[in-house]
């Protein structure tokens, strides 16, 4: 391979709508909250200075208060958008291989701690494109002494192929913490883009989006006995 990198960025912030996230004891209990942003992430090669260690920051956050022990939902709703785009180069019969493969995982944090089922893949494709041509021959044939036509293989150019695929998609997923205490709680959705691409003649190119979001936190009162158990 000529190259090969693979990157993980974090999102950048950029939400129209941010509620406050001050944990004051004089906050009202409440049922239910919600967050709507135009939250605008772009992925890029670049760390964020937002990031954490495992690539991932923070998007959207709220609290609520629970007033007794209760249990909460918390529904994420995002666009999430990919662009892959892959060039091949053959010549001589030689088989040229690139892929580019783009993901957003997506969690929930409830006081720092992570909300069942833990990192939801919102969108991910891994693209890849092989090509075995013979080359461009335009001025590489002469002939030679006996009459014979020759080919100049160092003058062959290159046959090249490219694939651009872009969509945009909207997601949504229920994230469950059981057995909140009575207390103010601060919930977090964070965000982590992971590209990677590889190549050996050709090009390879891969981008994450993030457009528009909302989380809803819910607090409800689960049947009693009922366990969460992740297959």
């Amino acid at each position: 391979m000529k190259k090969c990198f693979k990157y993980s960025v974090a999102a950048a912030l950029g939400l129209a709508i941010c509620l406050g996230t001050s944990l004051a004891q004089n906050k009202p209990a409440s049922k239910a909250t919600v967050q709507a942003g135009g939250i605008s992430v772009l992925g890029s090669p670049l760390e964020s200075s937002l990031a954490l260690s495992d690539g991932f920051s923070t998007i959207l956050s709220g609290s609520i208060k629970t007033a007794e022990q209760k249990d909460l939902i918390v529904g994420v709703s995002l666009e999430c958008g990919l662009s892959t785009r892959t060039l091949v180069r053959s010549k001589g019969g030689n088989k040229d291989t690139s892929s580019a493969e783009g993901a957003v995982e997506i969690r929930v944090l409830i006081d720092g701690v992570e909300a069942a089922p833990g990192t939801v893949t919102f969108c991910r494709r891994n693209q890849e494109m092989s090509a075995t041509f013979q080359g461009l021959i335009d001025g590489c044939l002469s002939v030679d002494e006996t009459g014979n036509v020759v080919l100049d293989d160092a003058c062959l150019a290159p046959e090249e192929v490219e694939l651009v695929l872009e969509t945009m998609s909207a997601n949504a997923f229920n994230f469950i913490f059981s057995d909140a205490s009575s207390d103010v709680h601060l919930i977090e959705v964070q965000a982590r883009i992971s590209l990677d691409s590889s190549v050996q003649e050709g090009e390879a190119e891969a981008r994450a989006t993030l457009g528009k979001g909302s989380m809803t936190v819910e607090e409800v009162r689960l049947a009693k006995g009922e366990e969460i158990e992740l297959q």
